[in-house]
């Protein structure tokens, strides 16, 4: 029996780097996961390359593509999950956007963007999450990404350290406004992560002049980790299956840092 066995698991942002790392841990460790992405044919492909993983584990995948900030979208994807798994017991809200721009040549645009994905979907996630908890009369466990840049702003990702705060707000608030639902809100904050998300932002930077050459935005970050090199996507997963299971259970309103030692706060 693995940590997570027979808990019934969305995670959003799934298709690829953290989210997908999230769900295969999950399904390693027992549990029901819909891998969930705004790109579709990607997360399909992600869930039916772990069908024989779920199998072995007793545990059972399915896959939706969803537009996190879209309400209808995160609604059926919820349904579609309790169709198949028979209802929810863990919500992970960890897809995410970033865009560098430097900070005074940020445009409303690039703000709105952000700030759609990251803040407003977090919300609609957490909100239709626990409505599906209440609707079952059962607890239920809401785990929202965030970010060390949700600990301190940094100059050219200004809108993004933005929405990262947003999303530790989001978790306390919806942490005390759920919990006489026997619902609880933690979240978890990387730092640096060697995934494809950070190779866009890389490019991103070169293009804004913030870097010189390839890989210079890493290496730089990289030098301030206490632990002496960028995370991997399995870095992060032993904290957060640890939070989608029973031993996290009196925990709420917290974010734990996973970022090797960067922001000692």
């Amino acid at each position: 029996m693995g940590r997570v066995s027979n808990r019934s698991c969305i995670v959003t942002g799934a298709a690829r780097g953290i989210g997908r790392a999230i769900g295969e841990a999950l399904l390693d460790e027992g549990a029901d996961v819909c891998f969930a992405d705004i790109n579709g044919d990607l997360v399909q492909l992600v869930a039916d390359r772990n069908a024989p993983r779920a199998a072995e584990t007793g545990g059972k995948v399915t896959w939706a593509a969803v537009d996190v900030a879209d309400r209808a979208q995160v609604r059926a994807m919820i349904d579609k999950a309790v169709a198949v798994f028979g209802k929810l017991d863990v919500k992970f809200n960890n897809a995410g956007v970033n865009k560098p721009m430097n900070f005074l040549e940020v445009t409303e645009d690039n703000w709105n963007f952000i700030m759609r994905v990251n803040g407003l979907g977090c919300m609609i996630g957490m909100q239709e999450a626990a409505k599906q908890f209440i609707r079952q009369g059962t607890p239920g466990k809401i785990i929202n990404t965030a970010s060390i840049a949700s600990r301190q702003g940094f100059d050219n990702v200004a809108p993004y350290c933005a929405s990262k705060w947003g999303v530790v707000s989001l978790t306390q608030s919806g942490a005390r406004d759920l919990a006489k639902h026997d619902i609880t809100v933690t979240g978890f904050a990387p730092g640096v992560v060697a995934t494809e998300m950070w190779e866009e932002v890389d490019r991103d930077l070169l293009a804004i002049g913030a870097a010189q050459k390839p890989g210079q935005a890493m290496e730089e970050f990289s030098a301030e980790i206490l632990r002496g090199r960028v995370a991997r996507p399995e870095d992060i997963t032993g904290t957060t299956t640890f939070l989608a299971s029973r031993d996290s259970d009196y925990m709420t309103g917290q974010i734990v840092m996973i970022d090797g030692g960067m922001t000692l706060v």
